[in-house]
């Protein structure tokens, strides 16, 4: 069957070899590489033939990674950490590639092969820290958004570096080449701001129009193929091309539902290029070179360790952030793949250095998880041999704080309560490390402590050992109930309002020490579905019944913890038993001239008479000698059988 055999062999060669890596909690392209080294031509076993034509078809998988890349590529997601990410990743790239260079000549490698080791290793996983980071459930800290915006301008500075590194073979006939290279690579930038800001945007519109998913696919495929091809045409890199397209696509109204429709394609394709690349990997060169690989990966790990780390102080971020940084940024990343692959089909590298780079950087992902899992600890030691450093705060009382509200993170929910509690005059603080939501909490004057409310250091800030009551708003349930862990260490009469995710979620931040936890999705959802009864008119006391049988099950454990809980959601469920109608009192009623004392409505409905708009003009709380008139707007109190008899009486 040739390529359609090949294909089948690899697909399924994949899935075993991810569904290793899921099961070790490891990326999934690492069980890509691995499916490749099994059904490559230096194992035994079921091989690929055609190896050529797979690596071919791993090309598209690399335009559609970094047309996705272009996709995904927003300025905005820098904006927080913008000196670090446009200003700090340039510089931490050129240090590493001076230190490669220096390993590379040190394991005496010649001038270019080392100045290509320096630019493969100065890259970082993108794919790896993010899996890290949500195993762990640290995405959306200070320190993983340094993390990430480092990231991204170090996935945008492969698209030189697959323009430069294979000019420097020959730096004589290079140079001129390189010249023209920029000087293509500019005109085609212009004229696709041309062609993206004029033209692509009239045909996603007319192609939306016809309201097809499949030719919408096709479409965004085609631009982002064709473009990658033009560039080829160009002289360029298919992929550069690819990644332009990317980018022109993300200022349209149609970037989102792309990147959408474009991921499943990209992982297919991507899955081919992962595999194929760990097809090259020799195993036989990993026992006979094992000294220097594990030389390799040692040497990566320090140096980009402390490159990053300190770069990270430099730049401002103290406490657990360089550390964090240092111990997530050191591997090699897998666009270090993509670059080590064009090196070695422009003869620029040997296979050697290629398996080198490879099995360095496959051993430096896997070891990720485990040294990043080590900044806690290291942290916790760290701060008892050195003096920690004082934290950025925001509008905190002068006054020493004594039993206020600490709020953890000011996103809709904790912002919300900030202004609630600060239009009624109680003492708070709030706890946030997004700068985006610093910036809203500086606008509103709110006083804030800028950091991460997990870290204890951030909680005696915060003085949680004098504070009333602790809210924590995170969704994330590893992050609240560390938060809650730290802070019980330092107040154990602390109430604790907790946000959660799931049920079993509740449960444990109750267990744990939480006094209540609310799941805002459930409460919005029985809210809707209160509403949706309403309106199909079924009976009040049954919606009551119902929604209260459903949150006695959800709230159960809180219920036998807290009396007073339960208290209060049963007066929460009387007040939706009593509903608020205004009824016009029509032509020929034979309450018109009538006072409220002589018709006796009271006692004969049930309601209560809250108030009455009569010419235009609201009389609150109307009394019993109030006389009605043809035209009253009439506001009622009572449940659905009172309001009935009040409607047939009028």
């Amino acid at each position: 069957m040739g390529i359609a055999a090949d294909i089948a062999i690899i697909v399924v060669a994949a899935l075993l070899g991810a569904l290793i890596a899921q099961k070790l909690k490891q990326p999934l392209i690492l069980g890509y590489i691995l499916a490749g080294v099994f059904v490559g031509p230096y194992t035994g076993g079921v091989t690929v033939t055609e190896i050529h034509d797979i690596e071919l078809l791993a090309e598209i998988g690399v335009a559609l990674l970094l047309f996705a890349l272009g996709l995904e590529f927003s300025f905005r997601e820098l904006q927080p950490v913008k000196k670090i990410a446009l200003i700090g990743t340039p510089i931490q790239m050129l240090l590493t590639i001076l230190y490669g260079f220096a390993i590379g000549m040190w394991l005496g490698w010649d001038t270019i092969s080392s100045l290509w080791i320096g630019a493969l290793i100065s890259l970082s996983s993108t794919m790896v820290i993010l899996k890290t980071l949500m195993n762990r459930g640290l995405m959306g800290t200070l320190s993983s958004r340094v993390m990430i915006g480092m990231l991204i301008v170090q996935d945008l500075a492969v698209i030189p570096l697959m323009i430069i590194l294979p000019q420097l073979s020959n730096p004589k006939l290079g140079l001129p080449i390189l010249g023209w290279a920029v000087l293509k690579a500019a005109c085609f930038l212009v004229l696709m701001i041309f062609i993206g800001t004029k033209v692509i945007p009239r045909l996603m519109a007319y192609i939306v129009n016809w309201n097809s998913r499949e030719l919408f696919l096709l479409s965004i495929t085609a631009i982002g193929l064709g473009i990658g091809y033009t560039t080829y045409l160009f002289g360029l890199s298919f992929a550069f091309g690819a990644f332009v397209a990317g980018m022109v696509l993300s200022e349209s109204d149609y970037s989102y539902q792309a990147l959408n429709d474009i991921i499943p394609l990209r992982d297919i394709f991507g899955l081919l290029f992962f595999v194929s690349v760990g097809m090259l990997l020799d195993p036989a060169y990993l026992l006979a070179n094992l000294t220097t690989v594990l030389v390799m990966v040692f040497l990566v790990i320090i140096g980009k360790g402390l490159i990053f780390g300190t770069l990270v102080t430099f730049f401002g971020y103290g406490n657990v952030i360089p550390l964090a940084v240092g111990l997530g940024l050191f591997q090699i990343g897998e666009f270090a793949f993509v670059l080590a692959r064009v090196g070695l089909n422009s003869h620029s590298i040997n296979n050697d250095l290629y398996s080198l780079i490879l099995t360095s950087a496959v051993i430096t992902m896997v070891f990720t998880p485990f040294i990043s899992g080590l900044t806690a600890p290291l942290y916790a030691i760290r701060k008892k041999w050195f003096k920690h450093e004082p934290l950025e705060t925001i509008n905190l009382p002068v006054t020493e704080l004594q039993d206020h509200v600490v709020i953890a993170g000011c996103g809709r929910i904790g912002s919300y309560v900030a202004q609630v509690l600060q239009s009624l005059n109680v003492t708070f603080v709030v706890i946030e490390f997004n700068s985006i939501q610093i910036n809203q909490v500086n606008e509103w004057k709110l006083p804030l402590i800028y950091g991460d409310a997990s870290q204890l250091i951030v909680l005696e800030a915060a003085k949680i050992e004098h504070a009333k009551l602790l809210i924590i708003t995170t969704p994330s349930a590893i992050i609240t109930k560390t938060i809650i862990e730290q802070s019980r260490k330092l107040n154990q009469k602390l109430h604790i309002v907790a946000r959660a995710e799931s049920k079993e979620h509740m449960e444990l931040l109750h267990n744990i020490g939480a006094d209540e936890v609310i799941q805002p999705e459930f409460e919005a959802g029985l809210e809707i579905t209160r509403q949706t009864l309403v309106s199909l008119n079924i009976p009040a006391t049954e919606i009551i019944q119902f929604t209260d049988m459903v949150r006695h099950g959800l709230y159960a454990s809180l219920y036998r913890a807290n009396s007073e809980y339960e208290t209060l959601v049963q007066l929460q469920m009387a007040s939706h038993l009593l509903e608020l109608t205004w009824v016009n009192i029509p032509e020929g009623s034979p309450v018109l001239g009538q006072t409220i004392q002589e018709l006796g409505i009271r006692s004969k409905t049930g309601v209560s008479i809250l108030s009455v708009i009569h010419n235009k003009k609201v009389y609150p709380n109307p009394d019993i000698n109030y006389c009605f008139t043809q035209g009253d707007f009439v506001a009622v109190m009572g449940d659905t059988h009172q309001i009935k008899n009040f409607k047939q009486l009028i």
